[in-house]
């Protein structure tokens, strides 16, 4: 018998990640505000919901990609919210990048209806995505875990079972750390690269070659390589500003946790004002 699986949020990552269910044999139930993604996934087998009520009550287990912590409260616990709609012994797999502790207090809400939630946080990109072949870094009891996992391998190829509930959102937060201070070590190094007269792909050979430019770095800079007037383009500036605005929000929960931990982070503090520059984002007012 097909697994019932809900999907809510279906932008850049979970739209990516949503497309693998009809295909891969699962019973999928979708809803997001946009109706575009929906019927993308409608004409390849899934099922467009009309609330997020509807998908709670559809899927056995539901997966949540949105923005930031609101958003997940809204789609769990607003008016017509998904939880209202789940049966007990159902299922939430959080896949949004969140505080720890929205994840336990998501966590205590479902629990009084009966209803299992873990965090699983993606990492890889919307290509690997696709691909069905993300990182994921859950937290949650092992029982809960194993009761995902049919569906959390339709969307990773890799799962790093982190800890008890709240240790998938600590380890994103670490890894988007360890990431956006690269992206702004990147940057700064191939602006100097360039403004001192360097020709910029003699600075990539060497970085690369001494392995200190990772992959996913070099895809970083190929933002950086574009000629101002393709930066600045309407489709552009929507991209990054999207980029932005999850990384100013993930070094905030990263700051906020370092301080809940009693310790300092700096460079997490400096990259997190800087990264309208890193993105080449045109907003003044951050720069």
């Amino acid at each position: 018998m097909k697994i019932r699986v809900g999907y809510i949020g279906l932008g850049d990552m979970g739209g990516a990640m949503a497309s693998n269910l009809a295909p891969k044999g699962f019973d999928a139930c979708v809803y997001d505000l946009d109706p575009k993604p929906m019927q993308e996934l409608a004409a390849a087998g899934a099922k467009p919901a009309s609330s997020c009520r509807e998908v709670g009550e559809h899927a056995e287990v539901l997966s949540i990609c949105v923005p930031a912590d609101a958003h997940v409260e809204a789609v769990l616990l607003g008016e017509d919210g998904a939880l209202a709609g789940m049966a007990a012994g159902s299922l939430v797999a959080i896949h949004s990048t969140v505080q720890p502790a929205t994840i336990e207090r998501m966590a205590a809400a479902a629990r009084e209806r009966g209803v299992e939630l873990i965090d699983a946080c993606v990492t890889g990109g919307h290509a690997v995505a696709e691909a069905g072949e993300l990182t994921l870094l859950i937290g949650g009891e092992q029982e809960a875990v194993e009761k995902a996992r049919p569906v959390l391998e339709a969307y990773g190829t890799t799962l790093v079972h982190a800890g008890p509930l709240g240790a998938g959102a600590k380890l994103k937060l670490c890894v988007n750390l360890l990431t956006y201070v690269n992206w702004a070590a990147a940057a700064e190094s191939f602006r100097l690269a360039k403004a001192s007269g360097l020709d910029t792909e003699k600075f990539l050979e060497a970085v690369i070659s001494n392995g200190q430019l990772s992959e996913m770095q070099q895809r970083f800079i190929a933002g950086q390589k574009l000629p101002d007037e393709a930066a600045a383009s309407e489709g552009y500036q929507s991209f990054v500003k999207i980029q932005m605005f999850n990384a100013e929000k993930d070094l905030a929960h990263a700051l906020q946790l370092g301080r809940s931990c009693g310790i300092a982070l700096p460079a997490a503090s400096l990259v997190s004002q800087d990264m309208a520059r890193i993105y080449r984002v045109k907003d003044e007012g951050r720069r």
